[in-house]
């Protein structure tokens, strides 16, 4: 399998476009390390590759992606985002560990957090909903995309409108974090169950208003009839 991640890697080094990662890097508030490559061409090396290993088990085939992590790259560790999920089917409790191992090793923009965490991780906690007790420990964590996966990794099962009260709490930890992009996750969070939840979450933004960043609050209240809004934000 080291001749494919090879290939793989000669194929995106090839495929690079320094336009792209330029426009790219305008996205992010810190140098990051991207090839440049438009993201309809990366999801065809990634579904052609995975042809090759989908048959391997699930261990096999996250330790492929764990050298994909390693890379730094973005586009590297979208692919293994997109190959982790892939086993959902197979997920065991366990491999929360790997995942959080992964989170606080590898991650290091919101990019790579919200795509692999949006989905590996989320799967994961649907399938065995009490590691919602991880995700309250990762929202304490030293390690600001722990505390970021904390919340985003709810955003699909949000959208079923699950875990509101679970959601809130988490809210209420990093409702002061001193991370922007965390104050955004959990923002995002409640955005998206407001959609299922207007009420409930409504009342949560009324009530936490003033300890609520701008961002958070911006955020929160964006998918809000109008006139909530304006309450929210007078």
């Amino acid at each position: 399998m080291k001749n494919l991640i090879s290939n793989l890697r000669k194929e995106l080094k090839s495929k690079s476009d320094s336009k792209v990662a330029e426009i790219t890097q305008r996205f992010f508030k810190h140098k990051v390390k991207y090839y440049g490559i438009k993201a309809r061409d990366l999801d065809v090396i990634s579904k052609r590759y995975y042809q090759q290993i989908k048959n391997l088990d699930k261990d096999s085939v996250f330790s492929l992606c764990e050298e994909l992590f390693k890379s730094g790259f973005g586009e590297e560790a979208m692919i293994a985002a997109r190959w982790s999920y892939k086993q959902n089917k197979l997920f065991e409790k366990k491999d929360i560990k790997i995942f959080e191992k992964w989170i606080e090793n590898y991650i290091n923009d919101w990019a790579k957090c919200d795509a692999f965490c949006n989905h590996t991780v989320g799967e994961s906690v649907l399938k065995y909903p009490d590691q919602i007790n991880v995700l309250k420990r990762w929202a304490r964590s030293k390690n600001m995309w722990l505390r970021r996966a904390s919340v985003v990794s709810l955003i699909v099962p949000a959208r079923k409108g699950l875990f509101l009260e679970e959601s809130f709490e988490l809210s209420d930890v990093l409702m002061n974090d001193e991370e922007d992009l965390v104050q955004k996750g959990y923002g995002w969070l409640l955005k998206v169950l407001s959609e299922t939840h207007t009420k409930e979450v409504f009342n949560f933004v009324i009530k936490n208003k003033n300890k609520m960043t701008r961002t958070a609050l911006r955020y929160a209240i964006e998918k809000m009839p109008q006139d909530m809004r304006q309450k929210a934000m007078s």
